[in-house]
């Protein structure tokens, strides 16, 4: 599989197999997404790998707190306040693509919200990856955490895994470090990333989001 396949090929994977990833193939993924680039190498990254009954607690802790009542209080705020075009329409339509796959009809709440709990289950992948930075570092960092994630997904699909990455796993931080034993003073939590073999077969998996053409973003200079 050369780059060009493997960013193609990698889908938000919301189905999996229940098969194990081996630590062996977790530390080759990290081994060479360790490599990617970072200002002044600070190399902001800190990753938990999240597997077994510590992986059930965090999701329990998510279900209950839902259940509960209790609101999100991310770290950060991943979307605007308000949308606008041509945001609103890729949002819409990537959410009513979604609900098709999963033959959920617009007006069936209920699926729809086990639709959106099933982020917190991890859409049950037999490993997550939680990333954190430390909140010293600003918004340029920010853009190297993003950098990393990219060579974490495209390192599993050459090792024959899928993965989402989840900010919806970061709705409720304090949960996730009080479980971790991860300093709430030091680091914000960015994200989630479920990670395993891809049920294939799983009409989720079939589903694909479009792209703009390359036109339509691009202004050329000379």
């Amino acid at each position: 599989m050369n780059t060009t396949e493997a960013i193609r090929d990698r889908i938000s994977t919301r189905a999996y197999l229940d098969k194990a990833v081996s630590n062996e193939t977790i530390i080759k993924i990290l081994d060479t997404a360790r490599w990617s680039p970072s200002g002044t190498n600070t190399q902001p990254w800190k990753v938990a790998v999240v597997q077994g009954k510590t992986k059930q607690a965090i999701t329990d802790a998510f279900l209950n707190a839902n259940k509960n009542g209790i609101k999100p209080n991310p770290d950060y705020e991943y979307y605007p306040t308000e949308w606008v075009e041509p945001y609103k329409d890729r949002r819409f339509k990537c959410g009513m693509d979604l609900y098709k796959a999963l033959e959920i009809g617009r007006e069936d709440k209920e699926k729809r919200v086990e639709a959106a709990l099933a982020n917190y289950r991890f859409f049950d992948a037999p490993v997550t990856l939680f990333f954190f930075i430390d909140k010293i570092m600003c918004k340029g960092s920010w853009f190297d955490m993003g950098m990393f994630l990219q060579s974490v997904m495209l390192a599993a699909r050459e090792q024959g895994l899928g993965s989402c990455p989840q900010a919806s796993t970061s709705d409720y931080p304090d949960l996730v470090r009080e479980i971790l034993g991860v300093s709430a003073d030091q680091f914000s939590l960015i994200c989630g990333l479920s990670l395993g073999y891809a049920d294939e077969d799983h009409p989720v998996n079939q589903y694909r989001t479009s792209r703009e053409e390359v036109d339509s973003f691009t202004t050329w200079f000379e």
